[in-house]
Formats: structure tokens, sequence, C-alpha cells
């Protein structure tokens, strides 16, 4: 079986990055070297950094998002839009599904994150 690890976010100025994610997740970065820094984001790492290939703003941020769990998604999605996330979409009840709410956020570089509330399992 596979565990998922870390997501590596790239950016033409991932020093922004770095203080945006540090704002979303009230935290320094849990790792950092060679101008990479690294979140611990339950099991896993989102890990920013510098790509000499990487210009500009994501182009195509539908492509790939991440999911950040938690159990308060409306008191979230107000202080990460305080924070200065560009709001994609407010919080909203997916399939009709009354216990799972999420929002859509885009970061400097325009890559899009989730809040969800947490999978339960039945």
């Amino acid at each position: 079986m596979l565990h998922f690890s870390s997501i590596l976010l790239f950016s033409e100025n991932p020093k922004k990055l770095v203080e945006f994610y540090r704002k979303i997740f009230r935290k320094k970065p849990d790792w950092s070297e060679n101008g990479f820094c690294a979140f611990m984001t339950g099991k896993g790492f989102i890990t920013i950094g510098p790509h000499d290939k990487v210009r500009g703003k994501n182009k195509n941020p539908e492509r790939m998002m991440f999911n950040l769990e938690t159990k308060d998604v409306k008191r979230e999605f107000g202080r990460i839009k305080k924070i200065g996330a560009a709001v994609i979409a407010e919080p909203y009840h997916p399939m009709e599904a009354p216990d799972m709410t999420i929002a859509t956020f885009a970061d400097p570089d325009n890559n899009y994150f989730q809040l969800v509330t947490p999978w339960e399992d039945e």
C-alpha cells in the first residue's frame, strides 16, 4: 500500500507563498532548507520552493487542488478570507450532502485549495 507523503508547490516567489501559508496554518514551517519550506499538515507535508520552469500564476488551477480538513468550515472560511485568500467558492454542501461542507480558495500563485469537513465513515 502507498501512503501520501507530501505535495510540492513550486513558485517563482516561494517566500511569498511561505508567508501566506504561515498565516493559513498559524505556524512557522516545520522544515526549511535550500530555499524550500515545508508545513506538516496531518500526516503529510506541503512543501514550497523555487523551480526554474515555473513563472507567474497558475493558469490551470482546477487541475489539482488540495483539501484541508476542519470541523468548522464556516469559521475557518471567514478567518482565511480575512487573510486575503481569493474566494473561489463560498461554503456549500456538495450533492445535497448536509453533513459535508466545502469552500474553495486560491493562494497568491492561483493554486486552489479547499476547506472540507472531515470524511466520516458510516
